[in-house]
């Protein structure tokens, strides 16, 4: 059964066209992920199908009686003053009940009042209502605050939860979710992918968790370039499709563009006074001229920006403790961090991930121990908050009050303006205000200023939050290529298992333990662990100092698989640079000069080649 049908949309934003001509339909079941770049239309697409706003053409048609639930990233709740009026201050069948039979108990002499709710609380089965929402509470972290909580009090994150909670209980016909795992710890994620798994669940949503997004949406809708494409199956079909549908586009244009040129020496020719044949023939050539002019847009974030030399002392951590009143957060923590470190701190939320950031930064005093930062170490913090003091700024002032000129690697330098253009900030855009800007490109924003500084040890908190799936593969790709130390906290699964090299997994009570494993596998384990009369008899491998991990246990170790798997990836961008340079050298001109330093350099790319290529086979031969 057809639920939603949207009939060839379109907004535009002053002279800015988000999109046009985007047809689709929802059918009850049916769950749908939206993707696109951040700044594409993504939460103004959202809005119009909850009703928010008005598309500037075509229609927006919901079937009749379709309830529709939207949680939008933003929640201040500016109407409600307490927690439990959020939750039984919505107009549905369960609270009305609920409403009956609290009025009908104030006046116990009022039978007929009574007799008329016990029956409204029979026929809506209000009765488990509230033990319903005491359960989501406690799902999703929140029963410790009380019902009687003032709304004003709790972090975004926490409004967030409360939204989500509302949402489900109020059951609607269909979701509209704008990052729902955004401020959701793994056990929350997964509770949710299971509910929203549900075959009576109709699911529209934007989400960068691609875990989550192949395991919940069986449809994607893409927005790219203003138009939009939809895909049956899930994100790893989409990304095989999309590659097939640009790749038939380029040969489409190239042939376009190949009648084109032999059209317009007609139109040139041909007199004003044209035939009917001849008017038929300028119609396709307006047609084709069109197509030919069509450009496929690859515009990406470019991530070079120099690191600074970390030298032998790093960061040391010794028997390090803190706690807030009876919450312990560290208890007697100790590690040295050596170069090339990629760690990820993981772990529900509220044990403490976020202070254990702040005290590294010196943000945040320890109690007991100490820690010893190295004197070369440059810190880039990236934190939840982001730039909201700056929203005032306009773009490029805000990157030129830290530098007009940043130095790049290998001595170049680069002005705010470009460097603004590298991540995706066009000329046009960089004198508009930050708070113009949509949540992602505030992040992408925040990460340049991050980067400006040329740190050897980033230190990112919750960095995929509010950016699309393409930016967070850049980033992936520039911070497995990051020559400093990183750590990672984040609840995005397929982030933390492509970077992470061993995980600081935080139990509660202050134990911290390093496990050497993916954050998918310490997931399962933990799971295990919950699932076992013996909360010990499954115990995650931990890595011990100066331990080496059992080589015999597996055919290939988890880094040599990670060592394996990056080589892949590594001998191809070798094996093009060799073929480019090859190019180069045959193109070259006759000055001597130029074609030994291709030379030497083809030599240099080879000899690395062949050094890959023989890690790869002994790796191979092992897996």
């Amino acid at each position: 059964m057809n639920l939603l049908s949207v009939e060839e949309i379109a907004k535009r934003f002053g002279e800015r066209i988000l999109f046009s001509d985007v047809t689709f339909g929802l059918d009850q079941g049916q769950k749908m992920a939206l993707v696109a770049k951040n700044g594409e239309g993504k939460t103004t697409l959202l809005e119009m199908l909850a009703g928010d706003t008005n598309p500037d053409t075509g229609n927006v048609v919901w079937r009749n009686g379709t309830t529709v639930g939207y949680l939008r990233q933003d929640n201040p709740f500016k109407e409600f003053k307490t927690v439990k009026d959020v939750l039984y201050g919505s107009d549905n069948d369960f609270v009305r009940a609920l409403n009956s039979y609290e009025f009908a108990i104030e006046n116990p002499n009022d039978d007929e009042a009574m007799q008329k709710a016990l029956n409204l609380m029979d026929a809506s089965k209000a009765w488990d209502y509230e033990a319903k929402i005491d359960k989501l509470l406690s799902i999703f972290g929140m029963d410790s605050l009380g019902k009687n909580q003032a709304i004003e009090l709790l972090s975004g994150g926490q409004k967030k939860r409360i939204a989500l909670i509302k949402l489900i209980v109020d059951e609607p016909d269909v979701f509209i979710l704008d990052e729902p795992t955004n401020h959701l710890d793994i056990s929350m994620i997964e509770w949710l992918e299971e509910f929203l798994s549900g075959q009576n669940i109709t699911l529209f949503m934007v989400t960068h968790d691609r875990y989550f997004l192949s395991r919940v949406c069986n449809q994607i809708l893409e927005l790219d370039n203003g138009s939009g494409y939809r895909y049956s199956g899930d994100y790893e079909y989409f990304l095989e499709k999309k590659a097939e549908r640009e790749e038939n586009l380029s040969a489409e244009i190239g042939k376009a563009k190949n009648l084109y040129r032999k059209e317009i020496e007609w139109m040139r020719r041909m007199p004003k006074a044209r035939a009917t044949k001849a008017k038929s023939r300028e119609d396709r050539f307006y047609e084709t001229e069109k197509k030919a002019k069509q450009r496929i847009n690859k515009d990406e974030m470019q991530l070079s920006i120099k690191a600074e030399r970390l030298g032998g002392k790093i960061l040391e951590l010794h028997h390090v403790k803190k706690s807030f009143d009876n919450l312990k957060i560290v208890d007697d923590f100790n590690y040295t961090f050596k170069k090339g470190d990629k760690i990820g701190i993981a772990g529900k939320n509220g044990v403490g991930k976020t202070t254990f950031l702040n005290m590294l930064m010196g943000l945040e005093k320890v109690d007991g121990g100490k820690i010893i930062t190295g004197e070369t170490v440059q810190f880039g913090y990236y934190t939840q908050r982001g730039i909201q003091p700056t929203e005032d700024k306009r773009i490029i002032d805000v990157v030129k009050d830290i530098a007009e000129v940043i130095p790049l690697e290998k001595g170049r330098k680069i002005t705010a303006s470009q460097l603004l253009e590298k991540f995706l900030f066009p000329p046009k855009q960089q004198y508009t205000y930050v708070s113009k800007l949509s949540g992602g490109e505030k992040k992408r924003l925040y990460l340049l200023t991050i980067l400006m500084s040329n740190p050897n040890f980033l230190i990112l908190d919750e960095p995929t939050n509010d950016l699309d799936i393409k930016t967070i593969q850049i980033l992936e790709d520039f911070l497995s290529e990051f020559p400093g130390c990183l750590l990672i906290v984040s609840h995005d699964r397929a982030f933390m298992d492509n970077l992470a090299d061993h995980i600081f997994y935080f139990k509660g009570e202050g134990e911290i333990k390093d496990y050497n494993l993916t954050y998918s596998e310490i997931i399962e384990i933990q799971k295990q662990e919950q699932g076992s009369n013996n909360p010990k008899a499954v115990q995650a491998p931990e890595v011990k100092k100066d331990e080496k991990p059992d080589a015999y246990a597996e055919k290939l170790s988890y880094n040599e698989r990670r060592e394996y798997n990056k080589l892949e990836k590594e001998i191809a961008k070798l094996e093009k640079k060799k073929d480019e340079l090859t190019v180069q050298m045959s193109n070259a001109t006759t000055d001597a000069e130029e074609l030994i330093q291709t030379s030497e350099e083809i030599g240099k790319v080879i000899e690395e080649l062949d050094e890959k290529e023989l890690r790869w086979l002994e790796l191979s031969e092992r897996a």
